[in-house]
């Protein structure tokens, strides 16, 4: 793992973007990183009713998840806010 970016354990559910926002850090620059419902649902195989089942499927998902966002930070893949977004 690169230890340039670093992940804090902090995770929140935002409703209405429908996504997981989950910081990184990089040279001191913070990083919003999101993970949409959708593709917690197709990694988990199952619906995600409420905040608990979204927040327990990040949980499980939480390794590979921090490797992919670190990829595509290291890749450079902003959105135009200059977040990570994992669809």
């Amino acid at each position: 793992m690169n230890q340039d970016i670093l992940f804090a354990d902090l995770q929140t559910w935002d409703s209405d973007r429908q996504a997981v926002n989950f910081p990184a850090q990089q040279g001191g620059a913070l990083i919003h990183c999101w993970v949409s419902l959708a593709w917690l649902e197709k990694k988990c195989g199952q619906a995600l009713v409420d905040e608990a089942a979204v927040l327990s499927a990040f949980a499980q998902c939480r390794f590979d998840l921090e490797d992919i966002a670190e990829t595509m930070i290291e890749d450079e893949e902003f959105n135009q806010a200059g977040d990570i977004e994992i669809n």
